[in-house]
């Protein structure tokens, strides 16, 4: 398909496109789909310019994403792994018993929580629901968790700490060019989120300054004003460093931290043990360059820090990012227009997927598990009693680590035998991938649904084809909390079905004949009451509004007084948008007529979603990465995206252009030390960890310090990044530790 040329306006294509959203990050980019007509069935994208987002840009994964819709490259009918040992072809019928079958055999045998669910952050809001009610009710068990818990859940953590909820941005992305200064740490939005990268554009154009914080050159660091490059790991003690010299040298808000704060002494306290000439020491920033970022942030009448995965993948991420949220309370921005912090999602739906119920630990509309009020509300929707719902279970990395009956764990009644694995790709993506892929293979019984024949589908026992973005409708939530609509352009191949639709039928097949609907909009109405009163409230929004509106922002709760104070949300300090997470008043007031919820753009206006409506500053202090180099090891990994490739890859290594464009995984190294290894440019370099080894071609590059190497996780086999990686776990959010492992490099 030529994804970049305009549609005919001839022939059947005279048909208007369907505005609908792209399938990849979490920006979810406004694009339009019209008919291809030399191919039946095809698909063009065309530019979709009114969307507020990316106003027509497109990265060349947005361009090219019909062609995943291609059956030369998809899924279309079941598969069963036979006597043989081989997946073969099986009709819908037959596979779905074999899985109801698998799940209920495994349940029956060793208990419910002997049965696993791993979802994924690309599932829509309905997908995301529905699995966690699958999972709580048909199948009684507390093992689920999705892959967004590699993505947020740091910054999740800490925004929940400080502000009493988290929502990736609390302001949309339009505020960024009006500001004055953004620290931008740990992203690299030139490759990851590309039509991102013009609100930055119009920053520095409009006279604001960009501080990029990245150890390595990126081409995102190639705009910046200020570049700071820290050694992986110490995120951390560069953020409490900042906040030293910004009260050492005067700069704090002492009216704000008064007024909008508590717990400020204690975070002074632990700032000011780190001087600036230790933090230089830690992270090798030079304390010229701390200053000159500092005087750069207080400067700005305005000002933001936005994380990403950098400071958010470490097993110290939440407190990483609470340092950095310290940083921006003490300065008086968060809750203030134009200024704040924000956390940059990655994956499509990794808002909204841990928003209603496939996290571990959460229920609908942000409730939590253990909250005995939120299983009750929950319950009532779901017509069950409260207590049959199961409580926590174990995060995305503790679920896998758990996998499997073999061996020493063969009556461990704790392991988890069965999986059912939906929209997600571990055996590439997960940290200490092998080990996982071990698990994986070690598993009474393994399903996955999924649109392509990833290498995690190639274990399973049954693998479902489901269909995909531009096949079906249903919300999702980007990064700014927009809750917004993708549109189905075109009917599935006839053998694939939807995820809905499975999980109806394995419902059904267990004995829950009622309450799995298939309809989107039917299940987004139940979800709305479910997520009524909740910090994420979408009782508010429907499919109509979001048309109509661009899409609307939680929280929105279904009614709001008629004549909001202050203006409504958009104004300073006003109306529902000060509400925190809570959304408003949800109701009459003053003799007011109830009007829709206008949703909420700005949070924390008013007060944070706190009960005492203040923002708390939470004391945290340096301590080293999990894993240090040592004379065995004495280099630091660090991983992350290139631009034509997507998470594990499991899509956009199915794309021609996007291959060619980015062909394999690569050992990006200074020159300096490829020169002590004598290494030359392309020449094969094993990369060697405590875990593994992975294989790849050397990249030189000046912009990344000596003693850091860099890969790219997008490919299975002997490059593949998350070989190398440490699942140390932060021990609040359970995130692993992607972003630094000591390792150790040889000629291959």
């Amino acid at each position: 398909m030529n994804a970049d040329a305009p549609a005919p306006e001839t022939g059947e294509n005279r048909r208007p496109a369907t505005d609908t959203h792209c399938p990849y990050c979490a920006l979810q980019c406004g694009m339009a789909l019209r008919p291809a007509p030399a191919e039946p069935g095809g698909l063009l994208v065309v530019e979709r310019p009114g969307f507020p987002v990316n106003k027509g840009a497109l990265c060349g994964k947005g361009r090219t994403a019909p062609d995943v819709l291609s059956s030369q490259v998809r899924l279309d009918r079941p598969l069963i792994r036979r006597a043989s040992g081989e997946l073969e072809p099986a009709s819908w019928e037959e596979a779905l018993d074999r899985v109801a079958e698998g799940l209920a055999a495994t349940r029956s045998a060793w208990g419910p929580d002997a049965v696993g669910v791993f979802g994924g952050g690309g599932l829509t809001n309905e997908k995301a629901y529905t699995l966690g009610k699958f999972a709580r009710l048909v199948l009684g068990t507390s093992q689920i968790d999705y892959n967004g818990r590699f993505c947020m859940s740091s910054a999740a953590a800490a925004g929940t700490g400080a502000f009493g909820v988290d929502r990736g941005l609390p302001f949309p992305l339009e505020d960024i060019p009006r500001t004055g200064c953004v620290i931008l740490v740990g992203s690299n939005l030139a490759e990851t989120m590309p039509p991102a990268l013009r609100y930055f554009t119009e920053l520095r154009a409009g006279g604001g300054t960009l501080i990029v914080i990245d150890p390595r050159r990126t081409r995102t660091a190639e705009q910046a004003d200020l570049h700071l490059m820290p050694r992986p790991g110490t995120d951390l003690a560069l953020a409490l460093g900042m906040l030293h010299l910004v009260v050492a040298e005067g700069r704090t808000d002492d009216a704000y931290i008064a007024d909008r704060t508590t717990g400020w002494e204690q975070a002074r306290a632990a700032a000011m043990a780190h001087w600036p000439e230790l933090v230089e020491r830690i992270t090798g920033v030079p304390l010229p360059q701390l200053r000159a970022a500092v005087r750069m942030f207080c400067d700005a009448e305005h000002a933001m820090v936005l994380t990403a995965r950098g400071p958010e993948q470490q097993a110290k991420g939440t407190d990483t990012v609470s340092a950095w949220i310290n940083l921006c309370l003490a300065t008086g921005r968060p809750g203030r227009p134009l200024s704040g912090y924000g956390c940059l999602t990655g994956q499509g739906n990794g808002q909204g997927g841990r928003e209603h119920g496939q996290k571990a630990d959460q229920l609908p509309g942000y409730r939590m598990l253990a909250d005995a009020a939120a299983r009750e509300h929950v319950a009532r929707v779901w017509g069950v009693d409260p207590e049959t719902l199961p409580g926590p279970g174990r995060s995305a990395y503790e679920l896998l680590d758990a996998l499997g009956a073999d061996g020493d764990r063969a009556d461990r009644p704790d392991a988890v035998r069965a999986l059912l694995l939906m929209a997600s790709n571990p055996v590439v993506s997960a940290p200490r991938a092998a080990h996982v892929e071990e698990r994986m293979r070690a598993l009474d019984f393994l399903a996955v649904c999924d649109v392509v024949l990833s290498e995690s589908a190639r274990l399973a026992d049954v693998v479902l084809p489901v269909t995909q973005w531009a096949e079906e409708t249903g919300t999702m939530t980007n990064l700014e909390g927009r809750v917004i609509l993708r549109r189905k352009a075109v009917e599935p191949p006839q053998g694939c079905r939807s995820d809905l639709w499975v999980m109806r039928e394995l419902a059904a097949r267990m004995g829950w004949e009622k309450g799995f609907p298939t309809d989107p909009e039917e299940i987004f109405e139940e979800l709305r009451r479910a997520s009524a009163g909740g910090k994420a409230d979408y009782s508010g929004i429907t499919y109509r509004r979001i048309v109509e509106e661009d899409g609307i922002f939680w929280p929105c709760p279904e009614t709001s007084p008629d004549g909001l104070p202050g203006g409504g949300p958009d104004a300073p300090g006003g109306g529902t948008s000060g509400n925190g997470g809570n959304g408003g008043n949800g109701g009459p007031s003053g003799g007011h007529s109830p009007v829709p919820h206008p949703g909420t753009p700005r949070m924390f206006l008013d007060r944070f979603a706190t009960p005492d409506g203040r923002a708390r500053f939470l004391p945290v202090s340096h301590r080293p990465s999990a894993e240090e180099p040592d004379e065995e090891y004495p280099l630091l990994l660090t991983t992350g995206r290139v631009l034509a490739q997507y998470q594990s890859g499991a899509q956009t290594r199915r794309v021609d252009s996007l291959n060619d464009a980015a062909p394999g995984p690569f050992v990006q190294l200074h020159p300096r030390l490829a020169e002590r290894l004598g290494a030359a440019e392309g020449d094969p370099l094993a990369v060697i960890s405590r875990r593994g080894r992975a294989v790849a071609p050397a990249r030189l590059s000046r912009g990344i310090r000596q003693d850091t190497v860099f890969m790219p996780f997008h490919w299975p086999g002997e490059g593949r990044a998350n070989t190398l990686t440490n699942p140390a776990l932060d021990p609040t959010s359970r995130m692993p530790e992607f972003k630094v492992c000591a390792v150790r490099l040889e000629r291959a």
